[in-house]
């Protein structure tokens, strides 16, 4: 049923009405209104004027043609009111106003095991995104999360719906389907329309870890393995492990990190040593990591390590310190 053939139908049947009225009686505009609503409605009201023999049987045929149409009328608007489908449709273009709205986000393809991880994790830390899963039992239940979630229900492999997730604008996209293919045909799709995006990609099996690294990925996670490794480290450096969970808020700690990267901190903090952004003074927070402009990574840095281009510190706090670190951060002078 389609609301759009109900109105063209309901506009037709309106214009028939006013010309037939106005041409066959010399009705004025009011008066051939005010006949076509009553005839329509069925009320039954006095005519304006007795009506003619023409008028009659034009009356007899426009009621005839009309019981037909005012069904169709009344049960496209019975549908979409009764089974909410009006309302769907108010919601889904509320949700896309929302989504055209954002920017520096992140796009989760699959609301799975792992994207409803990445879901409570983007939850906890307050970042914006947005879902795609071509799964409706899936989207029902986001629709049914309290925590008022942006998604889209299509297929995340073809163009138009990452366009309308904002890849031009996201600063990153995860591709989370349980499907190596699917995963690389996103990552592909993603990389044409937006060479610049962070593209993660989960693998099941370690023949796919190549492919989508070709394709564009920049990150490709593989569940299983880290899942094995984990384990296995539990029994030969179970402390270890553990702290790692703890810091990582498996345990509900308060414990987190922090990235200052040379691209996203003020001005006056860039090109400085760690002794000279004095960050454990000011905030009790420890830099604990050095992401070098080629990439590798540098374990509790020296305090004359610089914060160059394309470069980057791993800070860890609790969250009081975290909290510090960044109003220091943004007002820092030197």
């Amino acid at each position: 049923m389609s609301v759009r053939i109900a109105l063209v139908l309901l506009v037709w049947q309106l214009a028939i009405g006013l010309l037939g009225f106005m041409l066959i009686e010399g009705y004025d505009l009011v008066e051939a209104f005010y006949m076509v609503v009553i005839t329509l409605s069925t009320v039954g009201y006095t005519e304006v004027a007795p009506l003619s023999t023409a008028g009659r049987l034009f009356a007899s045929f426009y009621i005839v043609m009309n019981v037909g149409f005012l069904s169709y009328i009344l049960a496209v608007f019975s549908y979409y009111v009764v089974q909410g489908e009006i309302f769907k449709k108010m919601h889904v273009s509320l949700i896309n106003n929302r989504i055209d709205k954002l920017d520096n986000h992140v796009i989760l393809c699959g609301f799975g095991r792992y994207g409803q991880e990445i879901t409570e994790h983007f939850i906890d830390h307050d970042l914006s995104f947005v879902i795609i899963d071509a799964d409706p039992n899936k989207i029902e239940q986001i629709q049914t999360s309290p925590h008022n979630l942006l998604y889209i229900l299509g297929d995340a492999t073809q163009d138009e719906v990452l366009l309308r997730a904002g890849i031009k604008r996201a600063k990153a996209i995860i591709t989370a389907l349980p499907d190596d293919s699917d995963n690389v045909f996103i990552v592909l799709t993603a990389k044409q329309l937006q060479p610049t995006t962070n593209i993660i990609s989960r693998a099941k099996y370690a023949k796919s870890q190549r492919k989508l690294l070709l394709a564009g990925a920049n990150h490709v996670v593989m569940p299983e393995q880290i899942g094995g490794f984990y384990m296995a480290t539990l029994v030969s450096k179970p402390g270890s492990v553990e702290f790692f969970s703890f810091i990582t808020n498996e345990f509900s700690s308060d414990i987190g990190f922090e990235e200052l990267s040379y691209d996203t901190i003020p001005e006056p903090c860039r090109g400085k040593s760690i002794r000279d952004l004095r960050i454990r003074g000011a905030t009790g927070a420890n830099i604990i990591g050095y992401r070098a402009p080629d990439g590798e990574y540098v374990v509790n840095p020296a305090p004359d390590t610089i914060l160059l281009p394309r470069s980057s510190f791993i800070v860890l706090g609790d969250d009081r310190q975290l909290k510090l670190l960044k109003g220091y951060i943004k007002e820092y002078k030197g």
